[in-house]
């Protein structure tokens, strides 16, 4: 039997999988957003998970994003190549790091399948491996200059000036660069560490308050440590750097796919949005947004939201007995990942609160996602339901994607900043 033959048996076993498990639990459950979400029961030990993407189609000319009542939205750039994460230089320069998921060989039938799916959404392809610079110089809210910054990396994500270094995420590593000014770095870098590459490849970069350490975010591999626990050893955690002498060690731990990562101002406190495993439903377990704690565990991959063991995986009671549960679920596979402070009045009719970018969801029945949400937040702690910023990046059949959501941060006017690696450029959101 070919290759071929295979795939197209295993996205029929897949789909057909999917559409037992809708039959037997009847309507589709409820999103699992808040303090105390309802999580339905996981689906039975071996189920296949669901396969379902939207063909990356992108903006066409006039077509923008729905954006909240109060606000207005315009492309501050485009012609980008797989926009991912923004940092914003003290001189007002926005940095883009440009970069896509790599395919390796497939590991299986369905993971041949999820490539190919991939592939036809724009989420897997040629990595640009390039950082570019934007500047709007005249004030408008377009960047009229768009040159390269750096360029030659390894799936670059995080960035980081602290002092006159210039840090990066590397998919391999944070390297260390000399930057005193200019529209440019040509300098070679140092490397301060060493991650292990693939799986989930991205590594969010944020300073503390007084620039004295770099916390990076640092994805499993695999969905439930599938390959073993031995590969997925100093993967799925939070790092902390120290840049004076450039030693790191693990911060918190038990965190499938922590990516964005911000502050709490009032109380100091890290927060960071993790994406949760697959192969358990729709809504089960939901992504989560939640405070970090120096030396807490998180659950992954023996258990999720709390103490709910997942039977699939080889168990240990002890790691189970001492998982902290996360402060505020984001739904089901919403794929969450740009986060950044949104302090009040930065966007009329919007307190305190974070800011999530909803990269969307590629494994359940009803997608989730493709979105820019908003959580406000009251004594350190989110308060009350979440709310829409950016919307409409979804076609109402599902059949199609203009854009998905990915890093967010507030742009050198106070706007806020949106990557679209799927539209291929940078919204900026602001008054009306």
């Amino acid at each position: 039997m070919s290759f071929s033959s295979i795939f197209a048996r295993g996205v029929a076993l897949v789909g057909g999988a999917a559409l037992q498990w809708r039959r037997l639990q009847g309507d589709a459950p409820q999103p699992a957003w808040g303090h105390q979400p309802v999580i339905p029961t996981a689906k039975p030990q071996g189920a296949l998970p669901t396969l379902k993407m939207p063909t990356a189609k992108g903006w066409s000319p006039g077509h923008v994003p729905t954006v909240a009542p109060g606000l207005k939205v315009n492309a501050f750039a485009t012609g980008l190549d797989h926009p991912r994460w923004i940092d914003v230089l003290p001189n007002g320069d926005v940095l883009i790091a440009e970069a896509t998921e790599v395919a390796g060989p497939p590991r299986s039938v369905f993971h041949y399948a999820m490539q190919a799916t991939m592939r036809r959404a724009a989420a897997l392809g040629v990595s640009a491996n390039r950082i570019t610079r934007l500047r709007d110089d005249n004030g408008d809210g377009v960047a009229e200059i768009q040159t390269t910054f750096m360029e030659g990396l390894n799936q670059p994500f995080g960035m980081a000036l602290v002092g006159d270094t210039f840090y990066v995420g590397n998919t391999d590593g944070i390297f260390a660069f000399p930057y005193t000014g200019g529209d440019k770095i040509t300098a070679e870098g140092r490397r301060l560490t060493t991650f292990k590459p693939a799986g989930h490849w991205t590594r969010s970069l944020l300073p503390s308050p007084d620039g004295s350490k770099i916390y990076c975010g640092v994805g499993s591999l695999t969905n439930i440590a599938d390959d073993g626990f031995e590969v997925e050893d100093g993967r799925a955690c939070i790092y902390e750097l120290d840049v004076a002498t450039g030693q790191s060690r693990i911060f918190a731990s038990g965190l499938r796919n922590a990516v964005g990562l911000a502050w709490e101002p009032t109380t100091k406190v890290l927060w960071t949005v993790v994406n949760e495993r697959d192969g358990l439903g729709d809504e089960t377990p939901p992504d989560y947004l939640t405070s970090v704690q120096e030396g807490g565990f998180y659950g992954w991959p023996y258990c999720y939201w709390g103490k709910t063991v997942d039977d699939r995986v080889p168990q240990d009671p002890a790691m189970v007995a001492k998982a902290i549960q996360p402060d505020y679920a984001l739904g089901g596979h919403t794929a969450s990942l740009g986060l950044c402070w949104l302090p009040a009045g930065t966007l009329p009719g919007f307190p305190d609160g974070m800011v999530i970018g909803q990269h969307g969801s590629w494994n359940r029945s009803t997608l989730s996602g493709y979105k820019v949400v908003f959580v406000p937040f009251e004594n350190g702690k989110p308060a009350g339901p979440a709310r829409d910023i950016l919307s409409g990046f979804l076609a109402p059949d599902e059949s199609v994607s203009y854009g998905r959501p990915v890093g967010v941060t507030l742009g050198p006017d106070g706007s806020l900043l949106v990557a679209d690696d799927v539209g291929n450029c940078i919204w900026r959101v602001s008054a009306a």
